[in-house]
């Protein structure tokens, strides 16, 4: 029999230990939200694992650690000014937390698109929304540090350049009405969902970053109320239909007009946002309907959940 010298079982526990670790961490598949009437929006997450959840309901911003399956206020209500959350993405490149921050009550702070330190949660900017009646819903951010920004009111696509003061249209169009989730395919190209009609959009972005061409998109079946969108990887991309479905979109045919979709879990209740981490794709219930319908809104939700699926890379 072989025998191990102490330095070669330390090292063989260690490596047991990380692989277990890893293991353990991935086999997360359920986090269920603390509190009442959360009404998540939208989830981003980071490398590491971290998840972080915007919630509409409570007007704040919720974060998980990686390998928990607690979600602890990160970002409290009123942070900067920060009032009716929607969207949220982690740019981790920029080490910015950048939110969608909605007047949709006629009280408290202009719709704007702020920013937060990544690591602190501290507020660094806030950016109004052009225009009258406006709709921050969510933000991508392109290779150079751009942020986008998509109007679902207004039917327009918004973008902060690094900087910049002051957002600019990047793209306004009819095709453009209910703009709701944002994902880059490329440097060049920028997804653009409908949550009011159900398409599918591309942008093909120009040397200014400003849109060239809305092109409309073959579905291989149709979308119901997509929201939350995000790349992951080059033209493939994770999407969230508000029907409980959460889709793996990828594009092929003449000109990739062709956006195949293909479901990865189903028969959640209201599902607005998507993120992916660790590979594993992560969906979460917001049950805006106990929100938005009258009939609904004295009853209770019950508890709010996310839940992950493995992803593969193909």
């Amino acid at each position: 029999m072989k025998q191990f010298t102490c330095f070669e079982q330390i090292r063989t526990f260690a490596l047991l230990a990380l692989a277990s670790g890893a293991c353990w961490g991935q086999s997360i598949t359920e986090i269920t939200l603390p509190g009442t009437r959360v009404f998540p929006e939208s989830i981003t997450s980071t490398a590491d694992g971290t998840l972080i959840i915007g919630s509409l309901g409570h007007g704040n911003v919720l974060r998980v650690a990686p390998g928990k399956t607690t979600a602890d206020e990160w970002i409290k209500p009123g942070t900067g000014g920060l009032n009716g959350v929607l969207g949220v993405y982690a740019d981790e490149k920029g080490k910015t937390l950048w939110v969608c921050s909605n007047n949709l009550e006629g009280k408290g702070e202009a719709t704007s698109v702020m920013s937060f330190d990544l690591k602190s949660g501290a507020p660094k900017g806030t950016y109004r929304l052009p225009g009258e009646g406006p709709l921050c819903n969510d933000i991508a951010v392109g290779s150079d540090g751009t942020a986008y920004v998509a109007d679902t009111r207004l039917a327009s696509v918004l973008m902060l350049k690094p900087g910049a003061k002051a957002l600019e249209i990047a793209a306004k169009d009819p095709l453009l009405a209910g703009a709701d989730g944002l994902a880059f395919g490329d440097k060049t190209t920028l997804y653009v969902n409908s949550v009011t009609t159900g398409k599918l959009l591309r942008l093909e972005l120009g040397a200014d970053g400003k849109s060239k061409k809305v092109v409309d998109l073959k579905l291989s079946r149709p979308l119901e109320r997509p929201d939350g969108m995000r790349a992951i990887g080059t033209h493939r991309l994770l999407i969230a239909e508000n029907s409980g479905k959460m889709d793996v979109v990828t594009f092929g045919g003449p000109e990739m007009q062709n956006a195949v979709i293909t479901t990865l879990k189903e028969g959640l209740e209201s599902t607005p946002g998507v993120t992916a981490t660790r590979g594993m794709a992560w969906i979460v219930e917001g049950k805006l309907n106990y929100r938005n319908d009258a009939s609904l809104k004295d009853k209770d939700p019950g508890a709010f959940k996310m839940y992950a699926v493995p992803l593969s890379k193909r």
